[in-house]
């Protein structure tokens, strides 16, 4: 379903909303647009530290691309992209939270962004689960002598047999890794992939993975998810525990200036 968006500064953008194979549970969104020129004005997801970072202008485009997209998905599952931010963990992660002064403690969505051949994606899954989604042009070759450095032992044989296999093995191996939040600190050699399967099941370490493969037009798409959330403290989070400790020693003094003594 392909959905043109007015949006509040007379632009209009063609929103792909993008249809994973067979029957998906838990139920998450997953859109495209095309990638364009953005000011850090028009996206309300944007932080202005992070942008000033990107040194390539194709860079700063797939990057604000992705967070309008990010806020127009958002928008349409009932979120006010004005309350939010986009954080990161350690392992930079993007997550959502509330902005500084939104006292609010309402589970938020978990998400995943990318950017590929001149798209920006993005999925969304309801709180509680993890998801990422990754793509590429689905006639893209990898050179035979990087398939070590994503495959080993068996997965390697049948991956130098059927070396037309190397982008779907490869997307799939980044969706599970952005799932999981951890990027490349999860080694891709370390991520067995069932290829040429479009719907599969497996585990990495405790974690539970479905992951979902299919080609949208030039595209190959894989979309990971887990089940499970970010665990990451807010300030919020963390004032309220520290009262907690607060009150829980007896330190905790009702008045303004003094504090009572007793004689």
């Amino acid at each position: 379903m392909h959905s043109p968006l007015n949006d509040e500064w007379g632009l209009c953008v063609t929103i792909q909303h993008l249809h994973p194979p067979g029957q998906i549970e838990p139920e998450c969104l997953v859109a495209r647009c095309s990638i364009r020129r953005f000011s850090i004005e028009e996206v309300p997801l944007a932080h202005a530290d992070e942008v000033s970072t990107f040194v390539m202008q194709k860079r700063r485009d797939e990057h604000l691309t992705g967070r309008w997209l990010l806020a127009k998905v958002l928008h349409q599952l009932g979120h006010d992209p004005s309350l939010l931010s986009v954080e990161r963990t350690q392992h930079r992660a993007p997550y959502l939270a509330y902005i500084h002064g939104v006292w609010k403690n309402t589970p938020l969505p978990s998400i995943s962004v990318g950017h590929s051949d001149g798209w920006a994606y993005v999925a969304v899954v309801e709180h509680g689960w993890r998801i990422g989604v990754d793509a590429e042009a689905s006639e893209r070759g990898i050179q035979a002598n990087a398939f070590d450095m994503m495959a080993k032992g068996e997965e390697l044989a049948r991956l130098n047999a059927h070396p037309d296999c190397a982008i779907e093995m490869w997307v799939s191996k980044e969706a599970v890794q952005k799932a999981l939040g951890l990027g490349m600190h999860l080694n891709p050699r370390e991520i067995e992939i069932p290829i040429g399967v479009e719907k599969s099941y497996f585990s990495i370490g405790k974690s539970k993975i479905q992951l979902i493969k299919w080609i949208h037009h030039e595209a190959q798409i894989a979309l990971a998810l887990t089940p499970g959330s970010l665990s990451v403290a807010t300030a919020e989070d963390r004032l309220l525990d520290a009262t907690k400790v607060a009150m829980s020693k007896g330190d905790w003094d009702v008045g303004c200036n003094t504090a009572r003594n007793n004689v």
